[in-house]
C-alpha cells in the first residue's frame, strides 16, 4: 500500500537531528541547503545514507529535502539513515522486513555517559593518594 508524497520523518543518533521530506523526483538530495556530496565529504557516510534507497531501488525515484542539527557529521549521518529509512517505510510498508533485516529502523540507543560529581569526567576518577 503506497501513500501519497511528500512524507515527513525524523531519524535521531546521539545529539543528532535530521528531519526528512521525501518527494517524487529525480533523485536530488539537498541537506541544509547545500547538496548531499557536498555535505558529507567521505564516500562511506555517503553510501550509508544512501543504503535504504537502494534496498528500496528508489535511489532516482525521490527528492530529499533534509534539515540536520545536532552532533556531528557522523551523528547527522546516522540520524538521516534512520530518517530516510522511515520515510520510505511511511510510502511502502512492504519495505519492512528487507529495511528492518539491514538494521535501518533501529534507533542506535548508544549516547554520551553523563559527567559525575565529584570526579573529572563519566569513569575517570581524581588521582588517588594514600599518604
Amino acid at each position: 500500500m503506497s501513500k501519497i508524497v511528500p512524507v515527513l520523518a525524523t531519524g535521531r543518533r546521539k545529539t543528532s537531528v535530521a528531519s526528512v521530506r521525501l518527494e517524487t523526483g529525480s533523485g536530488a538530495i539537498k541537506v541544509n541547503g547545500r547538496e548531499f556530496t557536498d555535505y558529507f565529504g567521505s564516500i562511506s557516510l555517503q553510501n550509508q545514507i544512501l543504503r535504504p534507497l537502494e534496498i528500496a531501488n528508489s535511489v532516482h525515484t525521490y527528492d530529499v529535502t533534509v534539515k540536520a542539527t545536532g552532533g556531528g557529521i557522523n551523528g547527522q549521518a546516522g540520524a538521516l539513515r534512520l530518517a530516510l529509512s522511515r520515510a520510505l517505510l511511511e510510502v511502502d510498508s512492504n519495505l519492512r522486513l528487507s529495511l528492518k533485516q539491514e538494521g535501518l529502523l533501529t534507533r542506535d540507543p548508544r549516547m554520551k555517559e553523563r559527567k559525575k560529581p565529584g570526579q573529572p569526567g563519566a569513569r575517570k576518577r581524581f588521582q588517588f593518594s594514600k599518604r
